[in-house]
């Protein structure tokens, strides 16, 4: 009998292992643009230029990466009258701590780099011309918009497009680990589909 269940347990945790392996390499930065480990920063490791599991920089989740300090030019519009804008919060600082240009890529942990972001995924710190971020994101603001869907909750617009604390960040439309759609997109934004995620009109 024991044997038997020795069986049925390996066979299970095979199982188990293997569904594993398949969510993980489905969702890997492995291969990706932020995949860093062959840059020559000081450690072929995936996982620490953003992360360390001991003496991280403190805050969530575990961060290693030296952090922006920088005050952003928010974005404007005339049209743009029921919402507050705001800092980006912390979980956007964490993107923008690479794509602010303000941080070199490479100042993880206790090294100081020197390679700043260049290119397309530069933001700078005059974000006037991007998706606002940062905002308190609730019913209230979609019945005063009369264009946008109202959220299931305080965690969650709809289906891939999460909320934090409430309020609208970079990783709400991207997921820094998972490059598949490209663009680091939660979701495919053919025929609009992400933006229709949130916008009615």
């Amino acid at each position: 009998m024991k044997r038997g269940i020795g069986k049925w347990v390996a066979s299970m945790l095979a199982a188990g292992l293997g569904v594993f392996a398949a969510q993980v390499s489905a969702a890997s930065i492995t291969g990706s643009p932020h995949d860093f480990s062959g840059a020559g920063w000081g450690s072929n490791q995936v996982c620490i230029f953003c992360h360390a599991p001991h003496n991280a920089n403190g805050g969530t989740p575990l961060w290693n990466h030296a952090a922006t300090v920088a005050t952003f030019t928010l974005y404007s519009s005339q049209t743009l009258t029921t919402l507050t804008m705001a800092q980006p919060g912390g979980v956007s600082k964490l993107c923008l701590s690479c794509h602010d240009g303000t941080v070199a890529m490479d100042s993880y942990a206790t090294r100081t780099g020197t390679e700043k972001m260049l290119g397309d995924g530069m933001l700078g710190t005059n974000l006037s011309n991007d998706h606002p971020i940062g905002f308190t994101y609730n019913a209230a603001l979609a019945a005063a918009d009369g264009g946008l869907v109202t959220p299931a909750s305080a965690s969650l617009v709809v289906a891939n497009v999460p909320l934090y604390d409430a309020k609208l960040e970079c990783s709400s439309c991207h997921n820094v680990h998972d490059n598949a759609l490209g663009g680091f997109l939660r979701k495919s934004n053919a025929a609009s589909a992400l933006c229709l995620s949130c916008h009615t009109k």
